[in-house]
């Protein structure tokens, strides 16, 4: 490894500092990745090399930022339009349509395997995020690689609430545990055929099913959550090693909004974003339309995003975009529709916005709870049943009830002054 002087912003000027190669792994889609990007700056302004590893099309979003990129295979988006993708939408909530996703992702898995070797090979370090964990900690144990999990969900069981990919709530003290080990043998379970080829190829013994799992509980492997404790605490019961550090908000190049932004924002009042991120819907003409009918029914102006799954409207009221980075945008709405998925929640709250929830599928019914629990949105409305009514009259309190400004504003500024890169830093330390 090689020395240099650290930066005097992060330790003094006299200090050297290892430089580390750090590997951040991560799959799935936007939102599973754009977090690690100033996660990865930061690291790099603390004088360590880092490569992010996803896939190929989010190379983008570490442009200028000073991490590396190192692709994966499997475009997330092509896979959610593809047939397979599209049987989602018929699948009920909750445990079936996760049951659903884990044959999915099992399926795609181990065409990542190669990649991550070969990235791990030329790493001192591994941070894996909660889609690549089991994997990512087997190829680290074969090659011999510290490792530590970077998470943006809070997954290890706890009586507190129930699992947040069945969309959180409580199942009482006791059925929240289960349920949250039932939840962690799921996720071992799609890596059931890849994790045995990893291990063999690396010269690992084999191990029973759920093995791994037990191991990382019993040696406290360390894993940072990337949110806020003011908005999840950390549970009281989990086991030593799992630390809620703070949010980990997306490196920006640009932040300046387009100039067709600029000016619709400028010719009237503070509108309403509306946003459902990577996540498709069966008939984004219809929703589009239903969205436009409960805006103009609250008397709001809009802003709608086509993400991926193709909302778009047209109008003087109203304005389509595509991709728009949050941290510009966000500060000068009324209020944010969106689908509460983990960094697009934590995008409004740090803008200090009202929130109008609405969840889709898995972790999203926890972070809209919790946004309702926190007193910056009105109740929740789900997409299964969104109508202009019900959009509208959700709309009409986000914007018009002060309490809800006041509370949103209060809490940004508090989410805004947290450091969620700091624990890593000092973490990563232990480690090497």
């Amino acid at each position: 490894m090689e020395s240099l002087w650290e930066s005097p912003t992060r330790r003094p000027p006299e200090a050297i500092l290892t430089v580390v190669r750090v590997a951040i792994m991560t799959a799935g889609s936007r939102g599973d990745v754009a977090p690690y990007t100033g996660l990865g700056h930061a690291l790099v302004r603390a004088g360590h090399e880092v490569t992010l590893v996803t896939h190929g099309g989010f190379a983008p979003l570490v442009a200028g930022s000073g991490v590396g990129f190192h692709p994966l295979p499997v475009d997330p988006r092509a896979e959610l339009e593809s047939s397979r993708g599209r049987g989602l939408h018929r699948s009920a909530s909750g445990g079936g349509k996760l049951l659903r996703v884990v044959t999915m992702a099992r399926a795609l898995v181990g065409r990542m395997t190669d990649e991550l070797l070969t990235a791990a090979r030329a790493s001192d370090v591994l941070l894996l995020s909660s889609s690549l964990g089991p994997l990512g900690h087997a190829v680290a144990e074969g090659l011999s690689l510290p490792s530590m999990g970077v998470y943006l969900q809070p997954l290890a069981p706890t009586r507190e609430f129930a699992p947040p990919v069945l969309g959180g709530g409580s199942w009482g003290a006791v059925g929240n545990r289960v349920a949250g080990r039932g939840v962690s043998r799921a996720v071992e379970h799609v890596f059931t055929t890849a994790v045995p080829e990893v291990r063999a190829r690396l010269g690992l013994p084999r191990t029973r099913p759920g093995a791994a799992l037990r191991s990382r509980e019993r040696l406290d492997w360390p894993v940072q959550h990337g949110f806020s404790p003011l908005i999840v605490p950390r549970p009281a019961d989990w086991r030593p090693g799992l630390t809620v550090a703070g949010y980990w908000w997306p490196y920006d190049t640009d932040t300046q909004l387009p100039s067709e932004v600029r000016d619709f924002l400028d010719s009237g009042p503070a509108p309403v974003f509306v946003g459902l991120g990577s996540a498709t819907v069966p008939d984004p003409e219809r929703l589009s339309a239903e969205i436009v009918r409960a805006l103009r029914r609250a008397g709001l102006r809009g802003v709608i995003q086509r993400g991926w799954g193709g909302l778009a409207a047209a109008g003087d009221d109203v304005l389509t975009v595509g991709e728009v980075p949050h941290a510009a945008l966000f500060p000068r709405m009324a209020a944010v529709v969106h689908h509460c998925g983990a960094g697009t929640t934590a995008a409004g709250l740090r803008a200090g916005v009202p929130a109008v929830p609405v969840p889709i599928q898995f972790d999203e019914g926890f972070w809209a709870a919790r946004l309702v629990a926190l007193g910056v949105a009105p109740g929740a409305v789900p997409l299964r049943g969104l109508t202009a009514d019900s959009l509208s009259a959700a709309l009409v309190r986000a914007t018009r009830d002060p309490g809800y400004a006041e509370r949103a504003r209060a809490l940004g500024v508090r989410v805004r002054d947290e450091d969620g890169t700091a624990p890593v830093l000092a973490a990563l330390d232990t480690l090497t």
